[in-house]
């Protein structure tokens, strides 16, 4: 810690826990936000929650659990060398994904259309209320007591309306602040690990190939690359080096850009974090990153085989939300007595914290009649 930047969030500057407790004995404030969020019950559900993939069709294909793991990873490595703080950026790292729901997107979107009269489903905001309410663990408290810059970086991205009602959390977006430094890299990690994983598991998968991939900027340049350096080399190693070099390629250049405009901004102190993005890429290796992404996007997330999946992922989570909505009694004990209140969000609760194998196997015992 006495080797953090001044602009860095630390000891010092922590504005701590919404529910005062006895500082931890051998391990930062934020060590121990990563430890609670590692012991979560909803941390162990992302093993079988998948991103693109549902999580039957392979076990090749990264979870959310793999993919959290590997951005912590590299906004660690970014972290240590601006001098950010590491437990930080790996708690935040650890926990964005923790409200997303069942089969990635297209599961996200089906409960966001169901719950359209009664306030929408952001998962951003389903990440922070795991960690403020739904987990129970604790005999003082809901929730699992986060610092508040663990919490501020949780909530990426979040509607004007619900930021108003979440107090000092969602000051920022009423603002237009920017968040930490902390969580302006958890951010950018997340997207070099998923555009870069989705390329390895779309081309494990077959969607895609390396001649459509040839095509694209960034990876042809480092297949080309690693070509003539192993001119041998085996289609499948060529893949697994192509996508390490990517992603060593976008770590090195958000970091030097990164470190350049902080000194650009005379950043000294963290109240200057208003400023606007100080993390970011150079406008090269945005652009290369923006067509990666489009091309993700109309030739894997628009793939043929991946629209019949999402189609019926969202056909089993519309009708399990009606399924409950009609009948709350059909849910579990323990959500019994928070339906009589709010049945509409209770609903949204338990469906979002479903595992893909779950969600299908609760689909099976409503509606199919061999499951009776």
């Amino acid at each position: 810690m006495a080797d953090l930047a001044p602009y860095a969030i630390g000891p010092r500057n922590t504005r701590g826990r919404a529910r005062r407790e006895k500082p931890p004995v051998g391990r930062s404030e934020f060590q121990r936000d990563r430890d609670r969020i590692i012991h979560s019950t909803a941390f162990r559900r992302l093993e079988y929650k998948t991103q693109v993939f549902v999580n039957h069709e392979g076990d090749l294909f990264r979870t959310r659990l793999t993919h959290s793991l590997e951005v912590a990873q590299i906004a660690r490595s970014i972290a240590r060398n601006l001098r950010l703080n590491e437990d930080l950026v790996e708690a935040i790292s650890l926990a964005h994904d923790l409200g997303h729901t069942p089969f990635g997107h297209a599961g996200q979107e089906a409960l966001h259309d169901c719950m359209r009269s009664h306030g929408g489903f952001e998962h951003n905001l389903q990440s922070l209320r795991v960690v403020d309410v739904l987990e129970q663990r604790y005999a003082a408290f809901d929730g699992l007591n986060l610092c508040f810059e663990t919490r501020e970086g949780i909530l990426k991205h979040c509607a004007l309306k619900n930021a108003r009602m979440l107090g000092d959390v969602g000051e920022r977006f009423v603002k237009r602040q920017r968040p930490s430094l902390e969580a302006q890299l958890a951010n950018l990690a997340d997207e070099i690990a998923y555009n870069n994983h989705d390329v390895d598991d779309g081309l494990r998968s077959g969607l895609l190939t390396i001649e459509q991939l040839a095509r694209v900027g960034i990876f042809a340049r480092h297949m080309q690359e690693v070509r003539r350096e192993h001119p041998k080399i085996d289609a499948r190693r060529l893949v697994h080096e192509t996508v390490r070099r990517m992603i060593g390629s976008l770590v090195t250049d958000l970091t030097r850009q990164s470190a350049q405009n902080i000194k650009n901004g005379r950043l000294r102190t963290l109240d200057d974090r208003a400023a606007p993005a100080l993390i970011a890429f150079s406008a090269p290796v945005r652009r290369e990153q923006q067509e990666l992404k489009r091309f993700l996007r109309v030739n894997l997330y628009q793939h043929h085989q991946v629209a019949r999946m999402t189609n019926k992922a969202r056909r089993v989570v519309r009708d399990l939300f009606k399924a409950f909505i009609d009948e709350p009694q059909l849910m579990p004990p323990q959500y019994h007595a928070q339906a009589a209140t709010d049945t509409a969000r209770t609903v949204a609760d338990y469906i979002a914290g479903m595992t893909d194998r779950y969600a299908i196997r609760e689909y099976r015992r409503l509606f199919a009649v061999d499951q009776l």
